[in-house]
């Protein structure tokens, strides 16, 4: 069997594993007691905390553990977002039209429950915002702008580094869901003296050279998923820079500074520490590599089947995913098809597998209801190989599911 959908879920890797079972086994201290068992689990959380903060450019106060990508997001959005309503009367987010929906629904209970205004931009054919758009929507009020840094059902990457200017410029924190981004693009920035203007009359320090080159965050707040980069599911990240106020989802025991009250779950912590210093240290070679794959596999799938669709930006785009819609054919059949072929892979987000509607994505991206039904995703790992099995099997289960007219 030939898995090809790792945007939905890869595998927990060993070296997690291993670095995780200590903590689920001897080493189960509540980081909350002032026991010796306790003061073990406290260290190993801490531990992670730093680890996970220096990936992504932030402190390690920075850093708030949470079960997973949607719990993140939910806290990122309506956290920032009621504590700036409380605090400031600020009543307005922005977010774009293919954003997952774990931001879209929260931004939706902001509206329903708080009265908050959202505006909900929408994409290119493409699937990229125009930062212009951004800085226009940006108003008085305005508590957040909420981007997703690479799209979990077409691949398509955002202009980041435009659209943190424009929030940077109109002072508004900006929030990425860089779910899909982790372990294939940049988590931090890094700055150099030339950033900071003209310094060539000064002979830098070696601290002061170091300083400069740092990294720094991606964003205000950046949300992260384990189990997409060989953690366990129910593992994730929020980094929020410590200044912005954040009202937290879960009351309780004032656990991660008060952001998140529970037991922290040490084992998650370290499991998802371990993972990102794989996935960082593997990242740029994987990167490279994967598209070349991806690219070639895609060349495949249009030159065997003839009405494939390559969806998302042609080169502005995850290593790892090539989507397709297919004209003519039902998306579901075809997976059915494909499995039965030996391959797995999906028809886009898997958090909304079991719903009947069209791809909100492909529907903010110009295609019909019956077009955005025929779509078919495939989503490699860092170890996906040669693939011109999978494109034939591609094209024999899209022949066999065409209408009798059509084949």
């Amino acid at each position: 069997m030939i898995y090809l959908d790792h945007a939905a879920t890869s595998p927990v890797r060993r070296e997690v594993l291993e670095a995780m079972t200590p903590f689920l086994t001897t080493e189960f201290g509540n980081p909350s007691s002032a026991h010796a068992a306790g003061e073990r689990a406290r260290a190993a959380l801490t531990s992670a905390r730093h680890r996970v903060a220096r990936h992504l450019g932030a402190r390690a106060g920075d850093i708030v553990f949470t079960s997973g990508g949607t719990e993140s997001n939910n806290l990122a959005v309506k956290g920032i977002a009621v504590a700036a309503l409380a605090g400031r009367g600020l009543r307005h987010v922005v977010t774009t039209a293919v954003e997952h929906s774990s931001v879209l629904e929260s931004v939706a209970a902001l509206e329903r429950i708080h009265g908050i205004e959202a505006s909900v931009l929408p994409v290119d054919r493409h699937g990229l915002v125009d930062p212009a758009e951004v800085d226009r929507a940006i108003r008085d009020d305005t508590s957040l702008v909420s981007v997703q840094y690479a799209n979990n059902e077409v691949g398509t990457v955002q202009d980041i580094d435009e659209i943190r200017a424009v929030c940077a410029a109109r002072a508004v924190p900006l929030h990425l869901d860089a779910v899909q981004a982790a372990g294939w693009l940049p988590l931090a920035r890094r700055t150099t003296t030339a950033d900071r203007g003209d310094t060539s009359r000064f002979r830098p320090s070696a601290a002061a050279a170091a300083e400069s080159r740092r990294r720094y965050a991606l964003a205000d707040a950046v949300s992260l998923s384990g189990h997409k980069i060989g953690a366990p599911k129910g593992t994730g990240v929020l980094m929020v820079r410590q200044r912005i106020p954040l009202e937290p989802l879960l009351h309780g025991g004032g656990q991660e500074r008060g952001r998140r009250s529970g037991t922290e779950s040490v084992a998650g912590a370290v499991a998802m520490a371990a993972a990102l210093d794989l996935a960082e240290a593997e990242r740029t070679e994987s990167a490279a590599r994967i598209a070349r794959v991806r690219d070639e596999f895609v060349q495949d799938v249009l030159g065997v089947v003839p009405a494939a669709r390559l969806t998302g930006h042609p080169t502005q785009r995850l290593a790892h995913i090539a989507s397709f819609t297919i004209e003519g054919i039902n998306g579901e059949a075809v997976l059915t098809d494909l499995e039965r072929r030996g391959v797995l892979a999906s028809s886009g987000s898997a958090c909304s597998a079991a719903s009947e509607d069209a791809s909100h994505v492909l529907l903010a991206l110009g295609s019909d209801e019956d077009e955005a039904r025929t779509a078919i995703r495939f989503s490699l790992s860092a170890r996906s190989d040669d693939l011109d099995d999978v494109a034939r099997a591609l094209a024999a289960a899209a022949h066999a599911n065409l209408p009798a007219r059509g084949r």
